[in-house]
């Protein structure tokens, strides 16, 4: 009986040795390792890609957002805030009430055949068509389609070309240089053959502020 009892109690010292340790290696120090090399060697994405102005932190290269007009009656949950012209729009976003909620993640859930999806995307295309002075014809598809995530931060180049008249005239600059705010921002496919050409809009509304003065 001393024997068993003494063998059964040397096994579960090992078992609580070996827990301690294994707790302390993979709770400890293995965390505080790769938050060691993360922060070393990749800090702006270990700390979720921030985009900073004058120091401040305005918002992530990874996160879309939307430039709106501030609500007349902020309190009014039912009152839709309306996109402020003199910034470059994102596309829309099925994310949280007004969109672009990173706490709310998530498409429309609609299939391409739902007639509310239908209704919803060409009342988009003849909103963005009004609010940038173009034909609906002309009007790229990320300006009416949401994204899976309703966070994608970046939109096709198309669409960011669709709204330099507009940007411009709202904030009485060339419209060439705006272009070229445009072209600059554009990045190329991944690898040269992956995805498509893309522009992050919180990066380019940044430069269009530094731009404006």
């Amino acid at each position: 009986m001393n024997n068993s009892f003494r063998n059964s109690a040397r096994l579960a010292w090992a078992a609580l040795r070996a827990l301690l340790v294994l707790t302390v290696v993979t709770g400890v120090i293995y965390p505080l390792a790769v938050w060691g090399v993360a922060q070393a060697a990749f800090n702006g994405k270990a700390n979720g890609s921030q985009v900073k102005v004058d120091g401040k932190v305005v918002g992530s290269s990874l996160l879309g957002q939307n430039f709106n007009l501030p609500k007349k009656n902020p309190s009014d949950a039912n009152e839709t805030a309306q996109p402020d012209p003199k910034w470059f729009q994102p596309r829309p976003s099925a994310a949280g009430t007004d969109g672009y909620d990173t706490t709310a993640s998530g498409a429309s859930n609609l299939g391409p055949s739902n007639p509310k999806l239908v209704q919803t995307v060409n009342d988009r295309r003849k909103q963005v068509a009004e609010f940038n002075g173009v034909s609906p014809s002309q009007v790229p598809v990320d300006a009416v389609t949401a994204s899976g995530s309703g966070l994608d931060p970046d939109i096709s180049p198309e669409y960011a070309k669709l709204q330099v008249d507009r940007v411009a005239k709202a904030r009485h600059l060339d419209p060439a240089k705006v272009a070229k705010l445009v072209a600059d921002h554009t990045d190329g496919r991944q690898l040269g053959f992956l995805g498509e050409p893309t522009v992050n809009v919180l990066e380019l509304n940044i430069a269009l502020q530094q731009l404006a003065g």
